[in-house]
């Protein structure tokens, strides 16, 4: 029964796999939204008649660039967007949020209590992998910090994704790893937050853009709902920050 539920866990964490989330949907044809797996709840809120595929921003922009279907394209950083709009791959794109980049630890555990605890031996730290921007974030922190040298530690494990990294704290798999504050709701009965000192956090910065040959209508209707106040109000009351 334990495995089972652990399994059932990472399964709706960590999957990225494609949701159609039910209700009317905005356009006859709705629009095919990749976004960042920490927008999973909070996307399928503003609208529900897009079909979403959430994933690592940076697996995304790699499909984008190889030719997939995508409409828009929704990042938990500009730097994918942008790198796509030089391109020629999709259009100007637009920061819609902010976030919150927190240190968080299984609930109850006592090995790590502050961030200074990070520096005793034998820790099991989960990261975002390279090409994600939860890693680039924590590369930033870390190095702010001045435990930049922690990440080419060998209990350091690298993940695809932000759902990756909650789910495999929130398992007892990590002793440690680095999310946004959103995620932590996503399992806030089994992880415990810790803020990071306001010198050491990043910049976090979501941005969204119309992919180059994508139905057009479609995906401005959906950038139009993300950005608007019905859009903003999800966002904050999810707990993202706006711009």
């Amino acid at each position: 029964m334990r495995w089972g539920l652990a399994a059932a866990l990472v399964a709706a964490l960590a999957a990225g796999a494609l949701v159609t989330a039910g209700g009317p949907a905005g356009s006859s044809d709705p629009p095919t939204v990749y976004a960042a797996s920490s927008l999973r709840d909070v996307l399928t809120r503003i609208d529900r008649g897009a079909r979403y595929d959430f994933a690592g921003s940076g697996a995304l922009r790699l499909r984008i660039e190889r030719g997939a279907p995508a409409d828009v394209f929704a990042s938990a950083s500009p730097r994918e967007p942008q790198a796509l709009a030089a391109a020629g791959r999709c259009g100007r794109p637009v920061v819609f949020a902010t976030n919150v980049l927190v240190l968080v630890t299984p609930r109850g555990a006592t090995r790590v209590r502050a961030v200074a605890d990070l520096r005793r031996p034998g820790l099991r730290l989960a990261v975002g992998g390279d090409g994600v921007p939860v890693g680039a974030y924590t590369r930033t922190a870390l190095g702010r910090l001045g435990l930049g040298a922690l990440l080419d530690g060998p209990g350091v494990s690298r993940e695809r994704d932000v759902a990756s990294i909650t789910a495999k704290v929130a398992l007892g798999s990590a002793d440690a790893g680095f999310v946004y504050a959103t995620d932590v709701r996503t399992a806030e009965d089994r992880l415990r937050r810790i803020d990071l000192p306001a010198a050491a956090r990043p910049e976090v910065r979501y941005a969204a853009c119309v992919v180059r040959g994508a139905d057009a209508s479609a995906a401005e209707a959906f950038l139009a709902r993300l950005t608007g106040a019905a859009g903003r109000a999800a966002l904050r009351d999810a707990g993202f920050g706006l711009p």
